[in-house]
């Protein structure tokens, strides 16, 4: 069992567990919630957040290394092959990566220049047969892992919550390695993996399903897991629709700007909430679940954890 198979199979587990403990305790209705949410999460890995819009024009320039055999630990052979992408945009357009196994780590780029470096690994699978598609589209461009297509539905690239994709016993994992110049929203999603945001100018939306994330930007952030904590910092947060935080097995922390207002919605089962920041509690204070005001009220921030606990500061 490998891929999106065994992610499906601890998915499934997550939500039993999860749907035991909504029986069980006194705190049914807001758990039944979180394993919806789950849910919602493993059926729309695939899908990431389009909040900017605008016309992206780039410039390709793209080329792949031979494939090359390396050594595991283990001294097995290991098939590699990498891919790159470069272009150049303007401000308020929006980089979006689509992985499926490997982790993405993303980087401030130092000039106006987008780049993408796709470092494929197998150690039984062809890393050819993995190819890696570049759409342009109105919103900007998105960039994806596709995998062969077996019987049945076909594998495709497309942005948002378009396309679709599976390994079928394919061992490739797909690492990539983005430099996003500031100002260049990043939207960045993988099934099996870490994502991982160092130092943006921009505003970010991040997920996975077995994998932590870890964002640092000067813009605002967003980020959903199953299996992995959530450690993101931000220094904007002025969206109106507001953000939300959601995992089922990890912990939740967030670093917000020291005059962040917000209406601050934090539900949990096994943990505990702590706010580093004056959080002013409204209502009824439950063992698993907090509303209340941060600095004069306004957008809503949702975080939502099973097993973990929630930090604010």
């Amino acid at each position: 069992m490998t891929g999106v198979n065994r992610a499906a199979v601890v998915a499934g587990i997550v939500v039993v567990c999860a749907l035991t403990l909504a029986q069980a305790r006194d705190g049914g209705a807001m758990t039944s919630g979180l394993v919806w949410g789950s849910e919602r999460v493993v059926e729309g890995a695939r899908s990431f957040t389009s909040s900017v819009a605008g016309l992206f024009g780039a410039d390709r320039a793209s080329g792949a290394e031979a494939p090359a055999q390396r050594r595991t630990r283990d001294g097995s052979a290991e098939e590699a092959d990498d891919f790159v992408w470069r272009g150049s945009v303007e401000t308020d357009q929006t980089v979006e990566i689509k992985g499926l196994n490997g982790a993405i780590v993303a980087e401030r780029a130092s000039g106006a220049e987008i780049e993408v470096r796709a470092e494929k690994r197998a150690r039984r699978s062809d890393p050819s047969d993995v190819r890696i598609e570049v759409i342009e589209h109105a919103r900007g461009v998105t960039l994806c892992a596709v995998y062969p297509s077996s019987r049945g539905r076909e594998n495709t690239c497309e942005p948002g919550s378009g396309g679709h994709n599976n390994v079928r016993n394919n061992d490739v994992r797909v690492t990539f390695y983005v430099r996003v110049p500031e100002g260049v929203d990043f939207l960045g999603g993988t099934v099996n993996g870490d994502v991982e945001v160092r130092d943006l100018a921009s505003d970010v939306v991040a997920t996975s399903v077995n994998g932590d994330i870890e964002i640092s930007t000067t813009g605002f952030a967003e980020a959903r897991t199953v299996n992995g904590s959530i450690d993101a910092a931000m220094e904007r947060y002025d969206i109106e629709a507001g953000l939300s935080f959601a995992t089922v097995n990890g912990s939740i922390s967030l670093d917000l700007p020291d005059d962040v207002d917000a209406d601050v919605d934090a539900k949990w089962v096994n943990g505990r909430l702590d706010a580093d920041l004056p959080l002013q509690l409204v209502g009824r204070v439950s063992r698993r679940s907090v509303q209340g005001v941060l600095g004069e009220g306004g957008p809503e921030l949702h975080v939502r954890t099973v097993n973990g606990s929630i930090h604010v500061f």
